[in-house]
């Protein structure tokens, strides 16, 4: 991918830069990638995410804060995500009755169910996304990552 073709400059870019701007390229590949992928369920990728969140809690109730740390973007609002999902039917709130403040998200049979067919759609983005890598050129690249 050349950056400077890309954005349409004929000016050279400095390293530093390009490498930012590169990196923003691919975070807009890989999100339009993975939105494409999530599309047919109608589900976005931090609604996906929360979806994951709450499967990893293997049926132990998640309080807004806990998801709030554990998403990928935090970014999101939460208390909003939470809300569509209670709406399609893949998660369940419950109220504690002597503290109100004190919220428990689970995921619903439904909400694990719809989550197994996008695991297998996630996993073809992710396929394409990196067929032109190696896993030796993976490793790498997450090294490089694991450097910020």
């Amino acid at each position: 991918m050349n950056v400077e073709a890309i954005i349409k400059t004929d000016k050279k870019i400095p390293l530093r830069s390009r490498t930012i701007i590169h990196l923003m390229l691919i975070h807009n590949k890989v999100s339009e990638h993975i939105s494409h992928a999530l599309k047919p369920y109608g589900i976005s990728i931090q609604q996906f995410n929360v979806l994951r969140i709450l499967r990893g809690q293997q049926g132990k109730p998640a309080n807004l804060s806990t998801l709030n740390e554990r998403m990928v973007s935090k970014m999101s609002n939460t208390t909003r995500l939470v809300d569509k999902l209670l709406k399609k039917g893949y998660a369940n709130r419950i109220v504690c009755i002597s503290n109100r403040r004190k919220v428990e998200i689970t995921i619903t049979d439904e909400g694990l169910e719809v989550l197994s067919d996008m695991d297998s759609a996630m996993k073809k983005a992710e396929k394409d996304l990196l067929a032109n890598l190696t896993d030796l050129e993976l490793k790498q690249l997450n090294h490089l990552f694991n450097k910020f």
